[in-house]
C-alpha cells in the first residue's frame, strides 16, 4: 500500500465527511473552464456527473487502501482517461488534483474532524503521491502552499453556463417519479448536494453567483457537524467501504 493505516490520509477518506466533500469538489472542479470544457467533450456534464463522482469515489478508494500493484493499475487508467478528455495538461490535472484534496480537508475539518495544522498539512503532504501517480508533482504540500495556490488561480476561474447548468443538476437531479414519491431518496440527496454547494469557499459561491449571506458558514458548519453525526451513528460495519475492509483484513494475516 502507498499509505500506512496510521496515516492521516487512511483518517480523513474514511471519515463519514467524505459524502459532502466528493460533491463539493466537483462543484468546485468545474469552475476552471478549460477543466470543465474537458469535461463536456465526450458527454454532456448531466450524462457524466454522476460518473465522475462514482469513478472518483472508486479511484480514492483503491488508491488510499489497494496493494500498490493494484493502485498502479488504477492510475494508469485514469492517466489513459484524462488524455482521452485534453485534461493531461499539468496545469489542469493540478486543478482538479488541489480542489479534490481542499474539498476532502476543509470539509473533514468543518464537519468536526480533529485534525491540528500539523495534520492538516501532514495529509497535504501525503496527497503529494495521489498527484504523482497521475503524473504530476508540482501541488501544495502545506496548507499556506494550498491558500496561494488558489490566490494566484483565482483569475483564472469561471462559472461557465455549462458548470452552472451542472451544479444545478448535481443539486437537483432528475429521478424516476417512484423514486420521488416513493422513496426519500430525492429529498435526502437534495439536502447533502445543497450542504455540499453551501461548504463551498465563499469565492467559489461568489463565482456561481450565490449571495453572501452574513452567517451562513456558522450554519454551514453546523449542518455539516449534524450530518457527519448522523452518519457515524451508522454501524462502522455498514459504513465501510470493501477496498478498507479488505486492507484491514491484510494487516491483521
Amino acid at each position: 500500500m502507498y499509505f500506512a493505516p496510521d496515516s492521516v490520509t487512511w483518517r480523513v477518506h474514511a471519515d463519514p465527511s467524505m459524502v459532502v466533500a466528493g460533491i463539493r469538489a466537483l462543484l468546485q472542479q468545474a469552475l476552471h473552464p478549460e477543466a470543465m470544457a474537458g469535461f463536456t467533450a465526450h458527454s454532456s456534464y448531466r450524462e457524466g456527473a454522476w460518473g465522475r463522482l462514482a469513478r472518483t469515489a472508486e479511484y480514492v478508494a483503491i488508491t488510499t487502501y489497494a496493494p500498490k500493484e493494484e493502485v498502479d493499475q488504477a492510475a494508469a487508467r485514469v492517466r489513459k482517461i484524462h488524455h482521452s478528455l485534453g485534461l493531461d495538461a499539468p496545469h489542469l490535472l493540478r486543478w482538479v488534483h488541489v480542489s479534490m484534496v481542499d474539498s476532502f480537508l476543509d470539509v473533514a475539518k468543518r464537519s468536526g474532524m480533529a485534525l491540528s495544522d500539523q495534520e492538516a498539512d501532514q495529509y497535504l503532504l501525503e496527497m503529494k503521491t495521489f498527484a504523482q501517480l497521475i503524473g504530476i508533482d508540482d501541488v501544495p504540500t502545506n496548507q499556506m502552499e494550498l491558500k496561494k495556490y488558489f490566490h494566484e488561480i483565482n483569475s483564472d476561474l469561471i462559472a461557465t453556463p455549462e458548470a452552472i447548468e451542472g451544479a444545478k443538476f448535481i443539486v437537483v437531479p432528475p429521478m424516476p417519479t417512484w423514486v420521488r414519491l416513493g422513496t426519500p431518496a430525492q429529498g435526502a440527496w437534495a439536502g447533502i448536494a445543497a450542504l455540499a454547494l453551501a461548504a463551498l469557499p465563499q469565492w467559489a459561491k461568489t463565482l456561481y453567483g450565490l449571495p453572501h449571506v452574513p452567517g451562513d458558514g456558522v450554519v454551514t458548519n453546523a449542518s455539516l457537524r449534524m450530518t457527519r453525526l448522523a452518519f457515524m451513528a451508522i454501524p462502522e460495519s455498514l459504513r465501510e467501504g470493501p477496498h478498507r475492509k479488505a486492507a484491514r483484513e491484510r494487516l491483521t494475516l
